[in-house]
């Protein structure tokens, strides 16, 4: 089961300095393995009911990583290409109004489970739950008010790797149909090896069901800065779970090969997305989820998820996880009315997410792994994001 996974998987978060400043500021620094670390705190506005909002930047060694308390967002990430040219290279806003309007899940946590849960229905020991529909006919990523849409509280950490931003949240029971008061924690940590680093845990007070993950869109070219399409990528996954006309998962978990869903050499985003592939015609494009070929069938260790790489600036992602899939979504409904943080349009395939997690509607597959979390069991899940180029 996915909830007891190792606790070797997890970073031990200890404070090795923290300098607090004045009022409403943070700011710690120190050297790590790597280089240079530091991390600092900045008030970024009030939600539209009133509540406080602050950014966190964390930096090492040429990656700098800011985060917003609200839905835990990843708003902005700034790393170097093949010359040493720095950009940040994840879609979002430069204002709060616009994450709280207007956001497709910009970099942001999303639970209490990720991806969709058919007709917003599951049936767990006997008792069917009903859960928002705020993605016709199905609930997506948690709800109307889900994870993305809460005010995280946030403690900033330096540890032997780097700086660190722990945030915290309490769904109470009830909270969007699921049952269970769920106390969630998520820790980014930036390390010295340009590395994002998240460790997901969690508890609940009755059984439910939990999948969390974080939902960055990506342009290592460079945020604004067009199309994905030349971006070369690798999924390490031979099987993917094919969807109905909704998007949901049929149940079937069939093999790529020989299909525009193979991505285990490295492939142009763009190469295969107009093929007429019947999966394709369904989600506009991909947004689809793989099934890792992991040697860990318990979940508890971090394995190769995915890899890809922007050949025009050599800018590299690589994805690591313990999580037994990967939603690969190429951007498929951004269609040019949000304007992102340079100020530019984003349209179709103007970036692309790569979501670790437990596969989508899971409570209503006996044949996929379990995603129920019950009392006295810790949910445990960790991914990374590095980042490198390619020479």
């Amino acid at each position: 089961m996915h909830t007891i996974s190792s606790a070797r998987t997890l970073v031990r978060i200890g404070v090795v300095a923290l300098l607090v400043g004045g009022v409403g500021s943070v700011a710690a620094s120190g050297s790590v393995a790597g280089g240079r670390a530091s991390i600092s705190k900045e008030a970024w506005g009030r939600t539209a009911a009133g509540v406080a909002v602050d950014r966190y930047t964390l930096s090492v060694d040429g990656l700098r990583v800011r985060v917003l308390t609200y839905g835990g967002i990843l708003q902005s990430i700034e790393t170097p290409d093949r010359h040493g040219k720095t950009a940040n290279v994840t879609l979002g806003f430069n204002n709060l109004r616009d994450y709280e309007t207007k956001s497709p899940y910009f970099g942001c946590i999303t639970g209490r489970y990720a991806n969709r849960i058919a007709k917003g229905q599951f049936t767990l020991d006997g008792v069917r739950y009903q859960l928002p529909i705020n993605n016709d006919p199905n609930s997506l990523h948690g709800g109307t008010v889900g994870f993305d849409k809460h005010v995280w509280a946030a403690t900033p950490l330096t540890t032997a790797d780097g700086v660190a931003l722990r945030l915290q949240f309490t769904s109470p029971d009830g909270d969007q149909g699921y049952p269970g008061a769920l106390s969630a924690t998520v820790t980014y940590t930036v390390t010295g090896r340009r590395q994002i680093r998240m460790d997901y845990q969690a508890t609940t007070t009755k059984a439910t069901v939990v999948n969390l993950t974080n939902h960055a869109y990506f342009n290592l070219a460079g945020e604004g800065s067009g199309t994905i399409d030349g971006h070369r990528l690798f999924l390490n996954a031979g099987r993917y779970t094919p969807v109905d006309a909704t998007l949901i998962p049929t149940g079937a978990i069939d093999a790529v090969a020989g299909t525009p869903m193979d991505f285990r050499e490295p492939t142009a985003i763009g190469a295969r997305n107009r093929a007429g592939f019947p999966q394709l015609v369904i989600g506009r494009g991909y947004d689809h989820n793989w099934v890792l070929d992991r040697r860990d069938t318990s979940f508890g260790e971090l394995e190769l998820a995915a890899r890809a790489t922007d050949p025009r600036s050599g800018r590299q992602l690589t994805v690591i996880t313990t999580e037994p899939g990967i939603q690969f979504y190429g951007g498929n409904f951004l269609d040019g009315t949000l304007v992102g943080t340079s100020g530019r349009m984003y349209r179709m395939g103007d970036g692309f997410a790569l979501e670790t997690q437990h596969f989508p509607d899971s409570p209503n597959h006996a044949n996929f792994p379990s995603t129920v979390l019950r009392p006295g069991q810790t949910y445990r899940s960790t991914t990374i994001y590095q980042f490198g180029v390619a020479r």
